[in-house]
């Protein structure tokens, strides 16, 4: 059977789940996804540009963009883009400026899923850990015992 990828609705329903379920804001995820997909993108694509990375909080889609800094001669043309080349896409842009591309790299698709699923994860162990501490820490002085509802 074929792995599938999750949809992107699927994964803004799941988002909302989660935050009714265990409090997790979806705006929070959605801002780590986004962080752990630009370290993704640099790590599988062994990229040197700058990139921002923004999902779309009532669809799912995902875009990848290059940021090149606007100057007067491009030294670096991964994170540089001469003056006469930007006014070439916007007549308005000057030094100074940050000219946002759209890219879309190829299997980006296949990463972003991988790594949205490990920081959903790494989230709601982390909240997970946060609520049992904040009930503990709240019992404080106290003689309790708690049965674990995991089986290890």
């Amino acid at each position: 059977m074929k792995n599938q990828a999750i949809d992107n609705k699927e994964l803004i329903l799941a988002l909302e789940e989660l935050e009714k379920e265990k409090g997790i804001k979806k705006e929070y995820l959605l801002e780590s996804i986004e962080m752990a997909l630009v370290t993704a993108y640099k790590r599988n694509f062994d990229s040197l540009e700058n990139v921002k990375v923004q999902m779309d909080e009532k669809t799912g889609a995902t875009h990848v963009y290059s940021l090149r800094e606007v100057v007067k001669r491009a030294m670096d043309k991964d994170t540089q883009i001469n003056i006469k080349e930007a006014q070439k896409i916007n007549p308005n842009y000057k030094e100074g400026d940050v000219v946002e591309t759209e890219i879309v790299p190829r299997d980006f698709g296949r990463i972003a899923a991988q790594t949205a699923k490990q920081v959903i994860i790494q989230k709601l162990r982390e909240a997970e850990r946060e609520i049992i501490f904040t009930e503990f820490n709240d019992r404080k002085g106290e003689i309790v015992s708690r049965i674990s509802t995991k089986s290890r």
